[in-house]
């Protein structure tokens, strides 16, 4: 089966939204696929609006610019706003809701809600947020398995940051399981 996907990440500058968007990069080159990671932020770098865009294909990508994108990863309100229109009909939406309420949803989109927030608070850091949503967009896609962003984290998080891996498995186990 042939293995294409692109998708959208967006939030506030300090949510790890490139860092979402590097881990699936890393994860396909892992697995020897095909990948681009474009990231995009706003005038602030904390705090301020930030995106990434991801390609990912086994076979040739001939443009890294994602206008259509079959999935979106939104942290909050502006980024739901701004990318929910440019989804694919019939693609994914997974959103974090912790600050979103009464939301008027597409109905010809898959739409998944997860208080990330309140999860990550759940394992006792929310800065794993992010990785709850990344837990929840590969099982929903399935287009890595648990153990490629795994290994990703192990490759990733080393010295004083090593530390952060088992943390991020719990999250990435967390948001796969709301998922499920």
């Amino acid at each position: 089966m042939a293995k294409h996907e692109q998708v959208i990440v967006a939030g506030f500058g300090g949510q790890g939204v490139m860092l979402m968007g590097q881990m699936l990069a890393y994860a396909a080159t892992n697995e020897g696929l095909n990948t681009v990671w474009i990231p995009s932020y706003g005038p602030e770098t904390r705090g301020g609006t930030a995106n990434c865009s991801v390609a990912i294909s086994d076979s040739m990508i001939n443009s890294p610019v994602v206008t259509k994108p079959d999935s979106v990863i939104a942290m909050n309100l502006p980024s739901l706003q701004k990318f929910e229109p440019k989804l694919s009909k019939d693609g994914l939406l997974i959103v974090n809701v912790a600050a979103i309420k009464d939301y008027d949803y597409r109905d010809d989109v898959r739409v998944i809600t997860i208080d990330a927030n309140k999860e990550a608070l759940a394992l006792g850091n929310l800065r794993v947020a992010n990785m709850i949503m990344l837990g929840a967009y590969i099982q929903a896609t399935g287009i890595f398995d648990k153990e490629a962003i795994v290994a990703v984290f192990k490759k990733s998080f080393t010295g004083d940051k090593a530390r952060l891996v088992d943390i991020n498995i719990k999250a990435l186990e967390t948001g796969m399981k709301i998922v499920d």
